[in-house]
């Protein structure tokens, strides 16, 4: 690395835990709360415009007027048109059926169609046992998180006993380099790079070539970030694609799209552009902690219905955990207990 003493300081920086006056008197480190309620934390903004309202409004006489602040609420946190629709119509129909006749019924009608909504979409990523390495290809514009959360992933599979190895295919940007080089400090992973400007095919070439030489579980790719309308840096992610292929036939295994949550809508234009390019096959949401848009999860699942691997709620190495739809409506909603699914709304 360039800049040996800049990253070792800030590695220091990553390895230190936050300490309450008195921990610090005794020593002890200050336990983390549980990832549910990291859950609750980094939904906070979402909650605050959409989920209190909820609780709220179905406090009120059901009529028309209620849905059509129904409406508003979902509309405010980017829930979307088409998925605001299909909602309001779904517990519309439930009242025509006499399946939810009050607002406490109607609510509880709501948490479960939320939740049904995302459930098809709760596939978390397991990687095979096999005797070649599972390749999974990082994408997203810039900003999203993606070498951050690649970092956090490298983690997440080493605490389940794989052996990891990291690419620095982000090419374009220096500090991306070094940024994954200090995450595989952290996690003591190993880290294939070039210098700055190198060809990012090619040194995912010798990251996979390694990685299958040295027998690692799991190879971690990143790449350069680009918009959706960058037609020619699109194409090189094909061409990624197809060296892959050629280095090992199945790869990549799993092609991730990072997704920023406080973009709201826009994430669901940009999703669309990715799949088309590349045919992405999960996708990883983060940032929800710095956004009152967190319902545009929803939107995604009911249109997309790509399989929602990852969520991110904070910067901390353990904010980016598997996806549970239950979890993510009990937090959003301020439920004690995640809801159990059941069958009272068609969807």
């Amino acid at each position: 690395m360039n800049n040996p003493i800049s990253v070792k300081s800030m590695f220091d920086f990553f390895k230190k835990k936050p300490k309450t006056p008195d921990a610090l008197l005794a020593g002890l480190t200050v336990a983390k709360p549980n990832f549910i309620e990291r859950l609750k934390t980094g939904l906070a903004q979402t909650r605050s415009k959409l989920g209190l309202g909820l609780k709220a409004l179905f406090q009120k006489k059901i009529d028309q007027a209620l849905f059509i602040e129904l409406e508003n609420l979902l509309l405010s946190a980017d829930v979307g048109l088409a998925t605001t629709a299909y909602i309001l119509k779904e517990l519309q129909l439930g009242l025509k059926a006499n399946q939810a006749d009050d607002g406490e019924a109607l609510y509880a009608a709501l948490q479960d169609l939320l939740v049904k909504i995302l459930k098809p979409c709760e596939l978390p990523l397991v990687c095979p046992e096999s005797d070649q390495p599972f390749v999974i290809l990082m994408v997203g514009v810039n900003g999203s998180g993606k070498t951050t959360s690649i970092g956090k992933m490298a983690q997440y599979y080493q605490d389940q006993g794989k052996r990891v190895i990291l690419a620095a295919g982000d090419t374009f940007r220096a500090a991306a380099v070094e940024q994954l080089q200090i995450w595989g400090e952290r996690n003591q992973v190993a880290v294939i790079a070039q210098g700055p400007g190198a060809d990012s095919a090619s040194v995912l070439f010798d990251a996979l070539t390694a990685a299958i030489s040295r027998s690692y579980d799991i190879l971690i790719a990143d790449t350069a970030g680009r918009l959706h309308t960058q037609s020619t840096l699109m194409d090189e992610l094909k061409k990624i694609k197809r060296v892959l292929h050629k280095c090992l036939t199945q790869a990549p295994h799993e092609i991730l799209l990072v997704l920023d949550a406080s973009i709201g809508q826009n994430a669901l234009v940009q999703a669309r552009q990715f799949h088309e390019a590349v045919g992405v096959t999960g996708l990883v949401l983060t940032k929800f902690d710095g956004s009152g848009k967190g319902g545009m999860l929803f939107g995604i699942a009911h249109e997309l219905k790509l399989p929602i691997r990852f969520i991110g709620v904070g910067e901390g190495i353990d904010d980016l955990r598997p996806f549970n739809s239950e979890e993510f409506v009990a937090a959003l909603l301020e439920i004690e207990t995640p809801i159990q699914h059941e069958t009272k709304v068609t969807v």
